[in-house]
C-alpha cells in the first residue's frame, strides 16, 4: 500500500511511550519488557493503520500484543488510531508495544525465549509474480522463522482476499508442520474467530470480494 509522509509522524512516534524503534534491543526480553510473565503475546505483522491492533489489543486486556509495520507514515496513524481507542474505553495503553520491524528480519527482533503465542497476518501483499512468492508473510521461509518463538501449538490467524494466495498459503503451512484447524472461503458467511474488520477487509466487502480466512496451529511434535 502506498502512502504519502506524514511529516508528524516521526516526532509523534519518538514521544509515545508504547512506540519502539529499535526492537531488537528486546529479543528474548519480551516478557520482560511487558513485566506480567503470565499473560500470553500476541503479534501482528504488518498492522497498517492500526485500526485492527487498536480494537483487539483494547477489548483484551489480559493478553499482551506487539504490532509491526516498516512504514514510519503507517506507524504514525496506527499509533493515532490506538491512542484514540484506548482513551474511548477510558483506558490506559500498558499492554500494547507499537513496533517498527521488516518482517523479512523478525529473527533480529524474536527468539525462543519471547514464546509468542500467536501471529496474527491481515491482508498481507500477496506477491504473484514467482520469484517474489518467497517475499509472502505466510511463505515456507517465514513459517520456518515464526517456528523458532511460536509456542508448541500456537496459532496463526491468517485473512486475505486473494485466492491464489490463500489456496498456496495452506499448503505452506501443511509443508511447515502447522495444521489447518479452521478455514473458510466466505468470514461474513462462516465467522470463524472474532473478526474485527480492517480497513482492507472493508474494501474488499464493499466490492462483493469474499474474505478468505483460517487458523494455522502448531503441532505439537514439531521441534523449533
Amino acid at each position: 500500500m502506498r502512502i504519502r509522509r506524514r511529516k508528524w509522524a516521526k516526532k509523534e512516534l519518538e514521544e509515545a511511550k508504547f512506540y519502539i524503534d529499535d526492537p531488537t534491543i528486546y529479543k528474548g526480553k519480551w516478557k520482560e519488557k511487558f513485566n506480567n510473565e503470565n499473560n500470553k503475546i500476541y503479534l501482528e505483522l504488518g498492522c497498517g493503520k492500526g485500526t485492527f491492533i487498536a480494537t483487539l489489543a483494547s477489548n483484551h486486556p489480559e493478553i499482551n500484543f506487539i504490532a509491526c509495520d516498516m512504514i514510519e507514515a503507517m506507524l504514525g496513524l496506527s499509533k493515532r488510531n490506538i491512542e484514540e481507542k484506548y482513551l474511548d474505553k477510558n483506558l490506559e495503553i500498558n499492554n500494547l508495544y507499537l513496533i517498527r520491524m521488516n518482517a523479512e528480519r523478525i529473527l533480529d527482533v524474536f527468539s525462543d525465549e519471547d514464546k509468542i503465542d500467536r501471529i496474527y497476518i491481515n491482508f498481507c501483499n500477496p506477491w504473484p509474480r514467482g520469484k517474489h512468492k518467497k517475499r509472502r508473510l505466510t511463505h515456507t521461509r517465514q513459517l520456518e522463522h515464526y517456528k523458532t518463538f511460536l509456542v508448541q501449538g500456537g496459532e496463526i490467524y491468517f485473512k486475505t482476499d486473494n485466492d491464489e494466495l490463500f489456496d498456496e498459503s495452506i499448503l505452506y503451512f501443511e509443508e511447515s508442520g502447522f495444521e489447518i484447524i479452521k478455514k473458510t472461503y466466505d468470514l461474513k458467511k462462516d465467522l470463524i474467530f472474532e473478526d474485527i474488520e480492517t480497513e482492507h477487509e472493508k474494501m474488499y466487502t464493499e466490492q462483493n470480494i469474499k474474505i478468505k480466512a483460517l487458523i494455522a496451529r502448531l503441532k505439537r511434535d514439531v521441534n523449533n
